[in-house]
């Protein structure tokens, strides 16, 4: 009897140390993150038979559990991508908006600055300071715009990087959780579960899923399946698979994320990603810093053409003044220009240079549009061709044919190359990081007008001059234009019938056209009547039947200012994103100031929209963890009653032991008595 009750009071003392033992492993792990609360299973042991009944034989440590929760797990992991991508999105699109900023070192002011400056050249067009203070402005606006692109550019550097670290992350993360696996199967192998080896998996897996968003399955052997968005395997039981970054399909500036498959690789489309710091790099560089190109470029391509052509258009002051042909003001460097750029998986020959390859041309820069286009085969109709705007706004597919002008570029290419092949075609995307300021000698500006206006003093009419601009190279820039009003529009009598004679310099008749409507409001010319010789003109009043205007060349360009009035007036138009009308002309559009406030906006729009989806899935991150904590971590208060009841129960095994002892020694002293 004796020994029995010895052997109770040793179970209850070996229950007693084990579950102390374990209470005391929770103090311990209570600040180390993901750790699980564990208790120690205890299990009656089966009673002794005798005659009078099943007598007790204490309690087993049966083993030691997790306090853990796999939903709430999965939650807090699930919870913990999401917050890192819209984290890594949030912060990068705060440094994309000091590209957009306001203020003096915005470009928009720089914008403003250089039309002031244009201003106060029509204002003083002989004033060698007015022409050498445009010239700085210029050269002030080149320089923002460039280091806008260039901003742009070391954005995109950047998060190549964080990508190519994320990447090495995920590699050394899916390792060690196969290695753990292992771990973890092995030790199954003894009939328990090695709880601190899962919480360590655990751990691990929740690291993991700040970079990329995962999925996990339970094995029987106790491994864990870890899969990604997509359903992509990157850890089955001691195996993990390895992610690597590789150049986008087109644009080797750019980044994706492959996953190894034996001796491949297979890109990884990043709208499947779900979640994670990879996923929000990937969606930051395609979307985000694209958009933040191209409307850059946009601007910068618009503006840049619009103010050449109209100073190619004007008479400058190198000697002899008003014979020498007007230069460009800004250019365009071979990095800026328009690009189509293959696929890497496009035909090449047998040197590995790709077989075919397209061309684009700026046609009409006031009509680009803020986008990058992908050309395809059209999938529904063998042969030919498509185009499609990138990211997809959208819009349906255009079909294109060689030569054919979009959206103010013309698209050339060979219209037999093979079906599989795909180009990505960026008019604008890196045009801003190009702009330079070509001229440095004030005398090469072009203020003065190749032609000024006149009215004969007989004219009856309340017709006069409110502007002349110049839209195209004059056909004979010595020549002179006389336009006669004939009478009101038999038609509509609220529109005059004008002529319009085109005399060379000897006077003799060389062109003209007669029958031309004229609509207050209007220019001369205006569509579908025929150009005169290069010029608009615009009227206020009324002329009367029999009145003319004579358009003759600039007799002394240093006093013209029609150029420098026509060079401000750009900053007014619009000029930038202009859509084409199905019957001819132009509508729609941007000021270049209102293009930049409009990029600006945006971005504004998508830095404060990614903002609050940070705030809003970092409280949610935040929640789902705290769930998992309340049902797995470790609570010191409850920790240490439960310490102080084991060691009353480890006391009270001691006293059982004790009791047992001095029953024992009774025994043998009858009995040896």
């Amino acid at each position: 009897m004796g020994t029995a009750l010895l052997s109770i009071g040793v179970r209850a003392m070996a229950a007693s140390y084990a579950s102390m033992q374990t209470t005391s492993h929770n103090i311990a792990n209570a600040a180390v993150e993901g750790y699980s609360r564990q208790e120690t299973l205890l299990a009656t042991s089966q009673g002794q038979f005798t005659g009078v009944g099943f007598f007790g034989r204490g309690v087993d440590v049966a083993g030691v559990k997790r306090t853990q929760d796999a939903f709430l797990t999965r939650e807090a992991a699930s919870a913990k991508a999401l917050s890192a991508m819209d984290q890594v999105r949030s912060s990068y699109l705060s440094q994309l908006q000091a590209v957009f900023r306001t203020g003096e070192q915005g470009i928009g002011h720089a914008i403003s600055q250089f039309f002031a400056a244009t201003s106060d050249l029509a204002s003083r067009p002989a004033d060698a300071a007015s022409r050498q203070v445009v010239l700085a402005r210029a050269q002030d606006l080149a320089l923002r715009l460039r280091d806008g692109g260039t901003q742009l550019a070391q954005l995109q550097t950047t998060v190549t990087q964080e990508l190519t670290a994320s990447v090495e992350a995920v590699n050394g993360l899916a390792r060690s959780i196969a290695k753990i696996n292992n771990d973890i199967a092995a030790a199954r192998g003894l009939g328990q579960d090695p709880n601190d080896l899962l919480d360590q998996r655990d751990r691990l897996v929740s690291q993991l899923s700040e970079h990329v968003q995962v999925t996990t399955l339970a094995a029987e052997d106790g491994t864990l399946g870890v899969f990604m968005g997509g359903g992509q395997r990157l850890v089955l039981g001691g195996v993990a698979e390895q992610l690597r970054r590789v150049p986008d399909l087109f644009d080797s500036s750019r980044s994706a994320v492959a996953m190894t498959e034996g001796a491949s690789l297979r890109t990884l489309d990043a709208a499947v990603l779900g979640g994670g710091r990879i996923a929000g790099l990937l969606q930051f560089q395609d979307q985000d810093i694209v958009s933040g190109q191209v409307m850059l470029g946009q601007l910068a391509r618009a503006l840049t053409d619009a103010v050449n052509q109209q100073q190619t258009l004007g008479l400058n002051l190198q000697p002899p003044a008003g014979t020498v042909p007007s230069r460009a003001l800004f250019g365009l460097d071979d990095s800026a220009q328009p690009k189509a750029l293959p696929a890497s998986s496009n035909q090449r020959t047998p040197g590995g240079a790709f077989v075919d390859s397209v061309s684009l041309v700026v046609e009409d820069a006031s009509q680009l549009k803020a986008t990058e286009y992908e050309l395809r085969a059209d999938p529904s109709s063998p042969g030919n061709w498509q185009l499609r705007r990138v990211p997809d706004d959208g819009s349906a597919p255009v079909s294109v044919i060689p030569g054919q002008v979009v959206d103010g570029v013309r698209i050339n290419f060979n219209p037999l190359m093979a079906a599989t092949d795909r180009f990505r075609l960026q008019p604008v995307t890196r045009a801003a990081i190009g702009v330079q300021r070509l001229l440095s000698d004030p005398l090469d500006l072009a203020a003065a007008s190749p032609f000024v206006t006149s009215t004969p003093g007989t004219n009856t009419g309340t017709a006069a001059v409110q502007s002349l601009r110049m839209t195209s190279p004059p056909s004979d820039p010595s020549g002179s234009v006389v336009i006669t009003f004939t009478g009101p529009d038999p038609g509509d009598p609220s529109k005059m019938l004008y002529s319009a004679a085109l005399y060379d310099s000897g006077g003799s008749l060389i062109g003209g056209s007669s029958g031309n409507t004229w609509t207050p409001g209007k220019a001369i010319p205006a569509p579908p009547d025929p150009d005169i010789n290069g010029f608009s003109l615009m009227l206020t009043g009324v002329p009367a039947a029999g009145d003319t205007i004579a358009i003759e060349p600039t007799p002394f360009p240093a006093n013209n200012n029609g150029n420098a009035l026509a060079l401000n007036q750009l900053g007014s138009l619009n000029l930038v994103g202009l859509e084409e009308l199905a019957g001819g002309g132009l509508s729609g559009g941007f000021s270049f100031n209102d293009a930049f406030v409009a990029a600006l906006a945006d971005v504004g729009v998508r830095a404060q929209g990614a903002e609050a989806a940070a705030a809003i899935s970092g409280s949610r991150a935040a929640q789902a963890e705290q769930a998992r904590v309340d049902k797995a971590g470790v609570n010191l208060d409850e920790e240490a009653a439960r310490l102080i009841q084991f060691q009353q129960s480890y006391q009270a095994a001691a006293k059982v032991l004790q009791i047992a002892q001095s029953v024992f020694s009774e025994l043998l002293k009858i009995s040896g008595g």
